[in-house]
């Protein structure tokens, strides 16, 4: 199932105050691979999630990482970018 996300640009919601947008390029049964990814604290910004991950959608990624390794625990939900509403 995760196959069809490989390559593709997905948002990844972390159970902590984080989200990483950014591309999927490799799933192991610990982590998660990302390259030129956006990972986000929340807590820096007073935008909510869907709105930061919409603005996202709208302006493009703002990378801030080359590579990030998340780990499966963490992870609350990933959606393909392009499956982001954003009306």
């Amino acid at each position: 199932m995760l196959d069809e996300y490989l390559g593709q640009k997905v948002v990844i919601d972390l159970s902590s105050p984080f989200v990483c947008l950014g591309t999927l390029v490799r799933a192991d049964d610990h982590f998660l691979e990302l390259k030129n990814a956006d990972f986000h604290d929340l807590r820096d910004t007073e935008t909510s999630r869907e709105n930061y991950v919409v603005a996202s959608v709208r302006t493009g990624v703002k990378r801030n990482r080359k590579r990030v390794l998340l780990l499966w625990r963490e992870v609350a939900a990933i959606t393909r970018l392009d499956d982001v509403r954003d009306d």
